[in-house]
């Protein structure tokens, strides 16, 4: 007699890897993660710096999902599994039988555009492994963004797994998991502690590591430790916190009916396939106002399709009470209200808590709402002082951003405009972190050609000031910088500083190889910009270039940066007779040799 043990067999699952910078790389793993479990394929998702690399061959189907920053740089988080995946010991058939997908996100104002994802593509196929799918790549240049290129790329990815193995989605890669049997599954939860006013009694009770809930706020962001102010070098970074408008806040409180003075500590429920959660994750109890405070980008972030997508609607309709609402909410979770649903949200870029008061009768529990809110995110500025010229201080140049949308709304920087408020007499603690730069600090001895128009000039302040305290011991190599804005009288950042240094004998003197030179866009009818005034002084910046120069190139990163590059080329052409193709060789060169660099920020 024979026995046969019948074994359900498991579903295959996705392992999702993400590397980010500024959060967007997590953002669209947890969106491609919540995909795959609507078509019923579990998911893994993780951050690259706490998967083990050793372990990929052990791996069936991995999907990898990577940011690019600056001059096509890894993210940190990214850097020790790379130089792993770099050993030469890794033989060819290393990752064989495995297979992978990689979907990256980048800027194509940069020239290393998507630079990371289409070298771990490489990589990863010369180590053996099988992509499932052409490598997928997000621009943010697009009108939608990173999703423009993200939506099909994950129907191909979804019909390409089923082709290779059908057991990732037992019913086709079409079939949708309905809503209403995902409605009860979210993916933190809530654990609630008493109000402030028990807080005493708490202390008492609970394990001596109690740090308290203003301390331990601050630590549900960081993965650093806080740095002094005084360990930087120009060129480096400052990633800020802001503070929400305590108004907004409130209102958001009162319009979900929460209790601010709870004591919370929020919990992945599902630790393999917890998606927005971890970010937001509280071992510690912590006041819930404090809570959404520091976490919940309650109303400054547009929702856009990360709120909007179908599940999340849907979610919404299913707590709203009133008829006409739950009918609106599905409309726009609709093919057929897409339309409808981009002017209604991306257009006018309504926020979170616009957006619940335009549904008064929809109450989200606590643990969606903290799911679904787009979390507070940090903002990222060139530091513009020298340590050497401004010791243990810190300079940020900052520009208030606001602007109108189709319908008048008037809309501002939730950053900028909260630096802009705090007022110089008090003291206030801000959440910060430094960060290496993608402009490397330069030796006194190199001569620089600086392009900075607008806020671009920033961490070049720090530059001048580090350079003019270097010179007062030793004769510093001469600097060229070229400054662009659009009016003399309202845009001329550091006008005086410039100016000082431009004088006979200065850094920025002709008399001593270098120069300065502004374009004024709007002040003519013509044009000009910054690679304009590159042109017009073509034999002065090759000049330099010989000498041995170093480019820096900082600010927006529409256009400016290739226009800047494509001006370098012309000038290479025009004063050493090649031809622009092979210009544009030496100008790859420069790049290879470090001597070419670009910060330049959307």
């Amino acid at each position: 007699m024979y026995i046969v043990w019948a074994m359900e067999e498991k579903p295959a699952k996705l392992v999702i890897v993400y590397a980010t910078q500024t959060g967007n790389a997590l953002d669209a793993a947890e969106r491609i993660g919540r995909e795959a479990e609507r078509r019923g394929c579990p998911a893994t998702l993780r951050s690259v710096d706490d998967f083990d690399a050793a372990s990929l061959p052990q791996e069936d189907t991995v999907i990898f999902v990577v940011s690019t920053t600056g001059q096509g740089d890894l993210p940190d988080s990214m850097k020790a599994f790379w130089k792993f995946l770099l050993q030469k010991n890794l033989t060819k058939h290393w990752l064989q039988g495995v297979s992978y997908a990689v979907f990256g996100l980048g800027d194509s104002g940069y020239q290393k555009y998507n630079f990371v994802a289409k070298k771990l593509d490489r990589r990863l196929s010369d180590l053996g492994a099988t992509a499932i799918v052409e490598r997928g790549l997000g621009d943010d240049q697009h009108p939608s963004g990173y999703e423009g290129s993200l939506d099909p790329w994950m129907s191909s990815l979804w019909h390409a797994l089923y082709q290779a193995n059908p057991k990732f989605f037992p019913n086709g890669p079409d079939f949708m998991i309905p809503d209403e049997k995902l409605i009860d599954r979210p993916k933190v939860q809530i654990r609630y502690h008493g109000t402030e006013k028990q807080d005493f009694q708490f202390r008492k009770s609970s394990d001596a590591n109690w740090e308290g809930p203003l301390h331990v706020s601050c630590k549900i962001f960081s993965q650093h430790e806080y740095a002094p102010i005084n360990q930087y070098e120009v060129g480096d970074v400052l990633e800020v916190l802001p503070g929400q408008n305590p108004e907004a806040v409130d209102a958001f409180i009162q319009r979900c009916n929460l209790d601010p003075d709870s004591l919370i500590t929020v919990h992945p429920i599902e630790m393999e396939s917890h998606l927005h959660s971890q970010s937001n994750a509280s071992k510690v109890p912590i006041k819930l106002k404090k809570f959404v405070e520091l976490t919940m980008d309650v109303a400054s972030a547009s929702p856009r399709r990360y709120f909007f997508e179908a599940r999340i609607l849907y979610v919404m309709s299913f707590f709203a009470t009133a008829q006409h609402e739950r009918e609106r909410l599905q409309y726009f979770a609709s093919p057929e209200g897409r339309d409808d649903l981009y002017q209604y949200n991306q257009k006018e870029r309504r926020t979170v808590l616009e957006v619940l008061e335009d549904f008064p009768s929809v109450q989200l529990p606590f643990e969606w709402l903290v799911q679904l809110v787009p979390p507070l995110k940090t903002r990222a500025f060139s530091i513009s002082s020298s340590p050497l010229a401004h010791t243990k201080q810190v300079h940020l140049t900052v520009n208030v951003v606001s602007w109108r949308t189709p319908f008048k709304r008037k809309r501002t920087g939730l950053c900028s405009t909260w630096l802009a408020g705090l007022e110089p007499q008090k003291s206030v603690y801000i959440p910060a972190w430094f960060h290496k730069g993608s402009l490397p600090s330069p030796k006194p001895s190199l001569p620089l050609i600086l392009i900075g128009p607008g806020t671009g000039c920033a961490p070049f302040r720090g530059f001048l000031e580090e350079r003019a305290i270097q010179d007062v011991s030793g004769s510093a190599a001469p600097v060229m910088f070229f400054f662009g804005c659009r009016n003399e009288e309202n845009d001329f950042l550091y006008k005086e500083l410039w100016s000082s240094h431009a004088q006979e004998g200065g850094l920025l003197s002709e008399a001593r190889g270098g120069g300065f030179y502004v374009a004024f866009s709007r002040d003519q009818p013509q044009k000009v910009y910054v690679q304009h005034k590159l042109r017009e002084h073509s034999h002065s910046v090759w000049k330099l270039l010989l000498e041995g120069a170093s480019v820096y190139v900082a600010g927006s990163s529409t256009k400016m940066p290739s226009d800047v590059m494509a001006a370098f080329e012309e000038i290479i052409s025009k004063e050493t007779g090649v031809s622009k193709e092979a210009a544009a060789m030496q100008l790859r060169r420069l790049e290879r040799e470090g001597r070419y660099h670009v910060e330049a920020w959307s």
